[in-house]
């Protein structure tokens, strides 16, 4: 009886025990799906990375200004019309001379993109690499075509001159909207485009000039002085001016390069001709015959292809103004008649057609007569004026071929064609 009694109290107890473990709440534990689903808090960000090559695409991500976003630079050799400054993450960009006799000069600060601009530097700021621009003149075609960045034109002042077969395919297609030059440039609509630049020329005449007007509108505008440049090579530079826009100085100073080595070897083929022919240029326009300067670039080229310039000593950059009768004194029996400034004249019907007077020059008489229209697009686009500037190699070799055949036996006339 007793031992029954005990065995109920010890179940008891045990049913009292067991009934106080399951109603006691359990013991705190950790919430692993919360554990799981917090993310890690990063102690340090990604370090920024040196770029191996300039960008010529996208921006940076994160800027560091101890590095040299600019590892792929350019210096300025030939060329008197512009210079440039590198800093880490932007360079400085200066126009000397952005038109014949200019007092004033224009100073850009190309800031790549997804850095900040400096403090305290005098300049426009353009964001850089460009990647829409509208050009102006017909003379920077050749560059963007070289540098791979036709792609990037969205505009021209005219869709009618050009004759870059990449920019004509280009202006084919509709991809290329027409603004209009000089003082006639249509704001409104650079404004509705939006472009990341606009490449300009000035004359210093305000009723001629689109800079004025595209500046006081806000729009990202650049002179380029090209066209100052009396050096050959020193034209042919400009490249590098348009590259810096697009963060190409390798490419440009590459394709420069080869191009001043090609100069180089026909200027020095030249020197070795043992007879030096006379030679004059242009034409009568409007009762004037103007006739470049000694000093003009089309002089330096005659120069280094071997040629005796009948007007080399008069000390001019410009054309100077001279009569019919002077200037038969002096070239009626000049060996070569050049660049009759044109594009007309295809055959000596022409020519006698314009004046018979011309007739009368031996040039003529000879078929020495060769004009710079070998390639005219049919609004009298002429490539010499656009693309020659671009390659003064290749015009230094038709220049050659004309007056020393034997030199260059095996070239074919690029630019040039024989008025017969």
């Amino acid at each position: 009886m007793k031992q029954t009694i005990q065995t109920r109290w010890m179940l008891l107890l045990a049913l009292v025990l067991l009934v106080s473990a399951c109603a006691a709440p359990p013991p705190p534990q950790a919430d692993s799906a919360t554990e799981q689903a917090a993310p890690s808090v990063a102690t340090e960000t990604t370090p920024a990375v040196a770029p191996s090559a300039n960008l010529t695409d996208g921006c940076v991500e994160n800027h560091d200004p101890a590095i040299d976003y600019f590892p792929q630079k350019t210096s300025v050799t030939v060329s008197s019309g512009f210079a440039v400054e590198y800093h880490n993450n932007y360079k400085v960009v200066t126009v000397t001379s952005p038109w014949q006799g200019s007092q004033e000069s224009f100073r850009y600060v190309l800031v790549q993109c997804g850095t900040p601009a400096p403090d305290g530097v005098e300049g426009a700021v353009v964001e850089v690499p460009v990647q829409t621009l509208v050009a102006l003149s017909t003379t920077y075609l050749p560059h963007l075509a070289s540098l791979g960045l036709v792609d990037r034109l969205v505009g021209l002042d005219s869709l009618l001159w050009t004759t870059t077969p990449e920019v004509v395919e280009r202006i084919q297609a509709g991809k290329i909207a027409e603004v209009g030059g000089g003082s006639s440039v249509n704001v409104e609509q650079l404004l509705d485009m939006e472009p990341g630049l606009v490449m300009a020329y000035g004359m210093g005449v305000p009723e001629w000039d689109s800079h004025p007007l595209l500046l006081e509108a806000g729009i990202p505008t650049a002179l380029n002085g090209d066209f100052v440049e009396q050096d050959p090579l020193g034209r042919t530079e400009w490249i590098k001016f348009l590259a810096f826009f697009f963060n190409k100085e390798r490419e440009a100073t590459q394709i420069f390069d080869e191009t001043v080595a090609s100069y180089q070897a026909t200027a020095g083929l030249a020197m070795t001709a043992s007879v030096l022919p006379t030679v004059f240029l242009s034409s009568i326009y409007d009762g004037t015959w103007w006739m470049p300067g000694g000093e003009s670039y089309t002089a330096k080229l005659l120069a280094d292809a071997g040629a005796v310039y009948l007007w080399a000593d008069s000390g001019a950059v410009g054309s100077e103004s001279v009569d019919f009768e002077s200037v038969f004194e002096k070239a009626g029996n000049a060996d070569f008649w050049l660049n009759p400034d044109n594009t007309a004249w295809n055959t000596q019907a022409d020519v006698l057609q314009s004046d018979e007077r011309y007739g009368e020059f031996a040039a003529v008489a000879n078929g020495h007569l060769y004009n710079n229209n070998a390639q005219v697009n049919a609004n009298g686009g002429n490539a010499f004026y656009e693309s020659g500037a671009a390659h003064p190699d290749v015009v230094l070799m038709d220049l050659v071929k004309i007056l020393h055949p034997e030199l260059l036996p095996d070239h074919q006339l690029v630019y040039y064609k024989v008025i017969e």
